[in-house]
């Protein structure tokens, strides 16, 4: 039987109050993450990390471990943020998971993505219970235990 041990910090950026509802719930009801921080676009999750993410991580503001970030939304969307990001200079960004999830993947932002660094690879919304266990094995292994009977 594998256990999850959860991740410290997990961000949500997605304008979709729905799809943050189901994949925080899911991510809660999976125990992934101590805490799961919501944002709504691109910006307010690249202000957060400027905070978080350039000095020491502490318990008030922790950098994210695992950021879910939608490709389109208002505001900033996930390829501005992306820009934004790779040029950062943050302490602890290379500490930082970034998967994008999308509800219509084109070919054309399929492409594009590639050529983010920091984007690992992308999801369907909503998450599953299989995407989360594929996660937390492939980027996080040290975070799934074999419980032994």
């Amino acid at each position: 039987m594998r256990k999850i041990i959860p991740l410290n910090l997990i961000m949500l950026v997605d304008d979709d109050d729905t799809t943050n509802y189901l994949n925080h719930r899911l991510l809660t009801q999976m125990n992934a993450a101590r805490h799961i921080k919501v944002v709504k676009d691109g910006e307010k999750a690249f202000e957060y990390l400027t905070h978080a993410c350039d000095k020491a991580n502490h318990a008030t503001h922790p950098c994210p471990d695992l950021i879910f970030m939608d490709i389109k939304m208002p505001v900033m969307d996930g390829f501005e943020f992306l820009e934004m990001y790779e040029q950062a200079d943050l302490a602890l960004k290379n500490k930082v998971t970034i998967l994008m999830l999308t509800s219509s993947a084109s070919f054309y932002d399929l492409e594009r993505l590639k050529k983010y660094e920091a984007v690992k690879k992308h999801y369907s919304k909503a998450l599953t219970e299989a995407d989360v266990k594929e996660i937390l094995t492939e980027y996080f292994p040290n975070h799934i235990t074999v419980a032994e009977n």
